[in-house]
């Protein structure tokens, strides 16, 4: 399996990175995709990458929580370590309305800023969207001049939601949301297209039932993986097959 969406870097696994690692392992973990969210998680992203580099691949991109009013030479000092390092992705990046609109104008222009450098780089991006779906779509459409590829990760939207993003030519992150009971997720995945989906735990975040409000961590894909198997009425090596094929595809991790 591989977890397209995990800050293992985050100081939630400082103590025990190798034992979550090896657990990951153990439960058939190949990969493990890193996103950035600012300037202060680059250096121990880097770190994590170093420390496993069979395991784990590094992204880089401007968290829309991390906008604010330097928005413009913070991605001023991310950009160049384009050049210094081979990322897999820009990310993770997008709209977050949830906590307020202060800073929506200057989001907004850093989503498209770095949409634009994933044009540049002929890479996909990872795209965070919450509350912000409607405006992110909008933007989204606006630049897709079909270059664009990648991710809403941690999706957990409408059946139209899904397809307006599969139509762009986006894939659709599925983490422990689907697993919750009133997630919504029991009645969206059994319409999806396989085809579309990747896995992905956002630890330490969103830990899937039965660990629900726990730390979250990479070797939980597979509580994912069979979630998706029971709503699509698959089996999980079919899941699995699938969803690799698509990460590896879209990340270019072959």
């Amino acid at each position: 399996m591989i977890d397209t969406h995990a800050h293992l870097y985050a100081s939630e696994f400082n103590h025990d990175r190798d034992a979550v690692v090896a657990r990951a392992q153990a439960a058939g973990i190949e990969k493990i995709l890193l996103p950035n969210i600012d300037l202060d998680s680059l250096a121990p992203m880097l770190a994590t990458e170093a420390a496993y580099p069979e395991l784990c691949r590094s992204m880089l991109g401007l968290h829309p929580c991390y906008v604010d009013s330097n928005v413009k030479q913070t991605l001023a000092t991310l950009y160049p370590w384009f050049e210094r390092h081979n990322f897999i992705a820009v990310g993770e990046i997008g709209i977050d309305l949830y906590w307020d609109k202060q800073y929506q104008a200057e989001q907004e222009w850093a989503f498209i800023e770095q949409l634009n450098w994933a044009k540049a780089l002929a890479l996909p991006v990872v795209i965070h969207t919450r509350d912000s779906m409607s405006e992110t779509l909008a933007l989204l459409r606006q630049q897709q001049d079909g270059q664009l590829k990648g991710v809403f990760h941690c999706f957990g939207g409408s059946v139209d939601e899904a397809n307006a993003i599969t139509d762009l030519g986006f894939h659709l992150g599925i983490g422990g949301v689907s697993t919750f009971k009133n997630g919504g997720m029991d009645k969206v995945l059994p319409h999806l297209d396989l085809n579309t989906l990747i896995l992905e735990t956002d630890c330490p975040y969103l830990a899937p039932v039965p660990h629900r409000g726990k730390r979250n961590e990479p070797s939980f894909t597979e509580l994912v993986a069979a979630r998706v198997a029971e709503l699509t009425q698959l089996s999980v090596a079919e899941v699995i097959k699938v969803t690799n094929h698509n990460a590896k595809s879209l990340f270019n991790l072959n």
